[in-house]
């Protein structure tokens, strides 16, 4: 059962870093990206507990998914204006 836990809690901080580089992250100084990928890593705990019962990892993989595609969108529409 811990491994099960600590696999969950890895995937959730993984698809929680990719949905936050997707879809909310800015340029900031080494110091302040370091606090805010330490408090995102302390905020996937409980998230976890949540995705032993609920589905958080898969609202992340949707997330991600739609992220993705709105990027592969944007990024095709500023190379057909160019």
């Amino acid at each position: 059962m811990t491994l099960g836990f600590y696999l969950l809690y890895a995937i959730i901080v993984v698809l929680c870093i990719v949905v936050y580089r997707l879809g909310f992250a800015k340029k900031l100084p080494v110091l302040k990206n370091a606090i805010v990928y330490a408090v995102l890593v302390i905020g996937c705990f409980p998230l976890t507990f949540f995705g032993i019962g609920l589905p958080v990892a898969e609202g992340l993989v949707a997330s991600a998914v739609v992220l993705i595609i709105y990027k592969v969108r944007l990024h095709q529409s500023k190379n057909k204006e160019a």
